[in-house]
């Protein structure tokens, strides 16, 4: 039986509504200074505390969501986003990553290691923000960021993507990120393209690459499906994932001798501090570069991952914090070298931790064995874009919320109210 759907109600963007994800800045501020140059991009809508109005009247996630589902309506009402029925979408983000947003069943999330279930997810998770995401679901009544999934052997699906948008012609969507690739959106209504994609997609072990926090946000509003992008791992690489401590809570000459109790390998070197090669970790404060070759590790592979190893030695062990102390940011691949020193440089931070990418090779053989990695371990790129195609979870979703699914003659609007259906939606022939 198929575990993945086209999407019964949605909308797709007309444009400005494309933005990062949530999670992709290393500064709240971040956040407010991209609202505040566009204000239909849909990160108003998924971190509505962090709007220039919230951040002024100083507003917390839960007291901002009611602004999120008006700035949802609004972008409905002035046409940055259009309707749409029982479709799916074909993605493309620059030449190489080919994907499909379509719905998939939460029920295929596996719960761990021997569970059933073709959707593996596989990083450890932080609380808090899982809560949040599923008070977005909840009140918005409408997912607006998709969980990239990936194939690992993925050649049927790229192949049967390549086909389909080489005969589509101009897209539905069209945005372009920070880094200069253009994303484009191509709706696929009912038909033989449609059930083709889905077939391929629809093919052995499915992996979350992104978006660990949305899926399992999913299950926890009570949803039957979530949204997702679902591509090939070959359009996908993995880049470092980093630490920033804001605060030490010990000087850092007791910490590094810490470290070196511990069997660690502590030495200065010249230079400025850059991502290290896989075994060594790099640090950096007050103007120095240290790298610490971290000590043997024993056990199993998730055991033996820099990632782990950093955060039960020199987070937990030498600096006694949990990985969700507030004092501690996790920066993605986007953020080079330079820009964490000079954070450090700037006293925002007080120490730059630098990791060597995780190898897809280790990637697969954890999935391979349903165990999890380490929190905030990859950074898989390029990053499917939020705001560009949306899906009502009240339709066919399993959800519980403020409105009923849409009927014959009216449609649910995104926050959960109606909007009359007289205008039926276009996107499908274009």
């Amino acid at each position: 039986m198929s575990a993945l759907h086209p999407i019964p109600v949605g909308w797709a963007s007309t444009g400005k509504t494309g933005a990062q994800n949530y999670d992709e800045f290393a500064d709240d501020a971040e956040i407010t200074a991209l609202v505040a140059a566009n204000p239909d991009s849909m990160l108003g809508v998924e971190m509505p505390h962090r709007t220039p109005e919230a951040a002024a009247a100083g507003l917390d996630f839960a007291a901002a969501l009611p602004a999120a589902s008006a700035r949802l309506d609004g972008l409905v009402e002035r046409g940055q986003l259009t309707p749409f029925a029982d479709a799916i979408a074909v993605y493309r983000i620059g030449d190489r990553f080919l994907g499909v947003f379509c719905l998939v069943d939460t029920a295929e999330i596996a719960a761990g290691p021997g569970a059933p279930g073709r959707v593996i997810r596989n990083e450890e998770v932080f609380a808090a923000k899982v809560a949040e995401r599923t008070a977005l679901i909840r009140t918005l009544g409408v997912l607006t960021s998709p969980v990239l999934l990936v194939q690992a052997d993925g050649d049927a699906l790229r192949d049967a993507l390549a086909d389909v948008v080489g005969r589509l012609g101009e897209p539905t969507a069209t945005d372009v990120d920070q880094h200069g690739l253009t994303h484009e959106v191509w709706l696929v209504g009912p038909g033989a393209d449609r059930d083709a994609l889905l077939a391929a997609a629809d093919a052995g072990e499915l992996v979350v690459a992104d978006g660990n926090h949305r899926s399992l946000a999913a299950q926890e509003a009570g949803l039957s499906r979530f949204l997702a992008v679902v591509a090939p791992a070959s359009s996908a690489t993995i880049q470092p994932y980093q630490r920033l401590l804001r605060q030490l809570p010990i000087p850092l000459p007791d910490a590094l001798d810490r470290l070196r109790a511990s069997g660690a390998g502590v030495r200065a070197v010249d230079g400025r501090p850059s991502t290290p090669a896989r075994g060594t970790v790099v640090l950096y404060a007050d103007g120095r570069t240290y790298e610490v070759t971290l000590p043997p590790a024993v056990g199993g592979v998730v055991d033996r991952l820099d990632h782990t190893i950093v955060e039960q030695l020199l987070v937990r062990q030498v600096l006694g914090l949990t990985p969700d102390h507030p004092s501690i940011s996790y920066i993605g691949g986007d953020y080079p070298a330079g820009w964490l020193a000079a954070e450090v440089d700037a006293g925002r931070a007080a120490l730059a931790v630098l990791l060597a990418p995780v190898t897809v090779e280790d990637f697969v053989d954890v999935n391979l064995a349903r165990a999890t990695m380490p929190r905030k371990s990859t950074w898989f790129t390029p990053k499917a874009r939020t705001g560009l195609v949306l899906a009502d979870v009240h339709a066919d979703l399993g959800a519980a919320g403020p409105a009923a699914p849409p009927g014959p003659d009216r449609e649910a609007s995104p926050s959960g109210g109606e909007r009359t259906a007289d205008a039926q939606p276009e996107a499908l022939s274009r």
